[in-house]
Order: structure tokens, then C-alpha cells, then sequence
């Protein structure tokens, strides 16, 4: 076997890969990285622009990116569940959808993580009701409901396709993480309904059994749901 997938099982774009793989039950190697080792001295250290994971590697080929790590699963390791839309115009609507998950969904909610762990850090820092952390988290969550508001009427207007895609990987871990930071709340059911879907898919659900262990390292203290 020359896939694999060099990642962390709790890690959400890991998530986002791992569900296009299961989904289309593509025979790869999962190789977990190793905390104690230093990031840029890492495997995914050296070979990522930014030292980030997950990598795919196939034979030679080094991937990175979770968006393109996907596109190469479709074209190189197809499967039952068409990642991409065969329609160009289709298609385009995935990848667009595809960022805005990762950019403002998943975006908004690592500024969350990011306004914790700067002040968790900060030795002169008295909570994160002080400055300047609480504003920067809370612009990070007036952002997730932006996002939300605005999937709740994209949502509400288009049909997504019923096998996994693109869509699927993205919003998956997306919509799962962001919940946890800041509650998808009732005035959006439709965007509710939809991440309650995402985590009865068995290619999302086995992604999540499979981090269990882990969830002791959400950093604001993982509920006791999902």
C-alpha cells in the first residue's frame, strides 16, 4: 500500500480527509503524528508550507491541503461517493461552498481557540474577560453567527446532493467543531438539522468514534453530547 494519510484523529481537517476516505472505502495507511516531535522537524513539518496536516502521500506524490488532498482522491482513487461534481458548473458551486466552510466557519472558530490560547498563555493575562482576548474572541463568534446566518438561507434554498462530496468533508468537521464553540442556536434549525445529518453519515460518525479518546484536549471543555 503507498497511500496514507499523516494526520491526528482528533484534528478537524484530518476529519475532513479521513471522511472522503472512508466514504469511499479507499485502502490507505493512517500515520498519527507524533506530539513530542518538534513541528517543523515532523515528516508534515518539512513537507508543508506551513508545517500543517493532514499530508496524503501516494507513492512520490506529496499532497497538501485538505480541499486538494480531496480533488486528488477523485480524480486518482475514485470511488462509489463522487467527491466532485462531474457538472463544471456543480462543481464550482462545491469548491465555493467548500471554502466558505473552511474559511468562516472553521475560520471563525479557530480565532476562537486562538484568543484562548493566547491569553491562557500570557502570564500577565487574568482570564479572557480582559484585554485585548475577549474582544477578539468575541469577534470570532459574532463571525461563526454571520456564517451561520448566512448557510441557514443558502441552505435553506439549494439541495445539496444526498452521497458524500466535497460539501460533506468540509462541513462535517466544520459544523462540528463550531458547536462546541459557540452553539448552532434554534433560530437556525435548518443549519442544525443539517449537522445532525453530517454526524449520522457513517463515514463522519466513524471519524468521530475514533477520536473519543482524545477529547479531553478541547481546550474550552468538550460537551457531553454528540
Amino acid at each position: 500500500m503507498t497511500l496514507a494519510l499523516h494526520g491526528h484523529p482528533f484534528s478537524s481537517y484530518t476529519w475532513k480527509a479521513l471522511i472522503a476516505l472512508y466514504a469511499n472505502g479507499t485502502e490507505f495507511e493512517f500515520r498519527e503524528i507524533d506530539p513530542s516531535v518538534p513541528k517543523f522537524e515532523s515528516f508534515t513539518g518539512k513537507v508543508h508550507p506551513s508545517g500543517q496536516f493532514p499530508v496524503l502521500t501516494d507513492g512520490d506524490a506529496i499532497i497538501v491541503e485538505t480541499s486538494a488532498i480531496i480533488e486528488y482522491l477523485a480524480v486518482h482513487h475514485p470511488g462509489p461517493a463522487p467527491l466532485i461534481p462531474a457538472d463544471p458548473g456543480e462543481a464550482v458551486i462545491a469548491r465555493m461552498i467548500d471554502r466558505v466552510f473552511d474559511n468562516y466557519v472553521m475560520g471563525n472558530m479557530q480565532r476562537v481557540m486562538a484568543a484562548y490560547f493566547v491569553d491562557k498563555d500570557d502570564p500577565a493575562g487574568g482570564g479572557l474577560r480582559d484585554e485585548p482576548y475577549a474582544p477578539e474572541m468575541a469577534a470570532g463568534k459574532a463571525g461563526l453567527r454571520r456564517a451561520y446566518a448566512w448557510l441557514e438561507r443558502w441552505l435553506s434554498a439549494h439541495a445539496l446532493p444526498p452521497h458524500v462530496s466535497l460539501v460533506t468533508c468540509a462541513a462535517a468537521p466544520s459544523l462540528f467543531y463550531a458547536d462546541w464553540t459557540h452553539r448552532i442556536s434554534d433560530a437556525y434549525p435548518v443549519l442544525r438539522a443539517y449537522r445532525a445529518r453530517l454526524l449520522a453519515r457513517p463515514s463522519f460518525a466513524r471519524a468521530v468514534d475514533e477520536a473519543r479518546p482524545y477529547r479531553p484536549l478541547f481546550p474550552l471543555g468538550a460537551p457531553d453530547r454528540d
